[in-house]
């Protein structure tokens, strides 16, 4: 009798890079935040730091004034501490052997969501550090007056750059259950970003809008949606996610081992508002 073998389905390898490639379009596919933040990219564990200069002040002079020297020195605004996360599978040879394709499928679809969701929870968690200005309290309900407020006080940051409103879904609810306010737009500008172009929802203000379900509610029922420009948050990749076999011959299996390493959190916390808002689930 003849004993099927994963390799003869398909070599180690082969399979292995299938899961990594299927694993990582999943990852990109579903990652919103990676697209509206700034990004950094490098190797080792070592802190990455963001300073701020000393501002300038223009005063008027006479013929013949001396200029005074000011101070030119930073200030640490933030620091981004990498750090290692990792997941893993185990594939028995019994279930590989029952179902090759269907397996590496459904490996490559959860490992390549697991860490989507990881890295975009870690990005939108940090809308609570913004300093930049706090619309709203626990238990109201999200409305468009209270968006053009987090709107106008970001812009009082003199924050340059595309401003982007990444919404709890029950957040953007409130705001399209209420009346069309004007110059709401709900057509999707020409995104070259297929996750950007699926997770839009509207424009308003010249605010783009979008929705992330991976921004938590607390025990009350309560949420933090945040508006900001992409120098307000940072993701700091110094090891892009990969995928390793490693063979568990007692267990008669194949281990495979998820890992990445990478930073994240406020790069210019005075660039973000955050709107705090019920997001208790809609009935109507």
């Amino acid at each position: 009798m003849a004993f099927t073998k994963v390799s003869d389905i398909q070599s180690p390898t082969d399979y292995i890079q299938k899961v990594y490639e299927d694993a990582l379009f999943v990852a990109r596919d579903q990652n919103l935040m990676a697209s509206l933040v700034t990004s950094y990219s490098g190797q080792g564990i070592a802190p990455r730091v963001s300073s701020q200069w000393s501002s300038t002040n223009i005063v008027s002079v006479n013929d013949d004034d001396d200029l005074t020297s000011q101070a030119f020195t930073p200030t640490v605004l933030s620091t981004l501490t990498p750090a290692e996360v990792g997941a893993q599978y185990l594939i028995t040879d019994q279930r590989a052997e029952s179902d090759p394709f269907g397996v590496q499928q459904a490996a490559a679809v959860e490992l390549g969501s697991a860490i989507a969701t990881k890295i975009e929870s870690d990005l939108v968690g940090n809308f609570t550090n913004f300093t930049g200005g706090t619309v709203g309290v626990a238990g109201s309900a999200m409305t468009w007056g209270r968006f053009f407020a987090a709107a106008a006080q970001l812009r009082a940051q003199k924050a340059s750059g595309p401003v982007y409103a990444v919404l709890h879904p029950y957040h953007w609810h409130d705001l399209a259950s209420e009346a069309a306010v004007n110059g709401a737009n709900m057509n999707a500008p020409q995104f070259g970003d297929d996750v950007m172009r699926n997770r839009f929802v509207g424009m308003a203000a010249g605010v783009m809008i979008f929705e992330s379900a991976n921004i938590s509610v607390d025990g009350n029922d309560d949420a933090i949606s945040g508006l900001f420009v992409p120098q307000a948050l940072a993701l700091d990749v110094r090891r892009a996610p990969r995928i390793e076999r490693q063979r568990d011959a007692s267990r008669r299996a194949d281990e495979l081992n998820l890992s990445a390493v990478y930073a994240h959190g406020v790069w210019r916390p005075k660039f973000g508002v955050k709107i705090i808002a019920d997001a208790s689930i809609p009935t109507s």
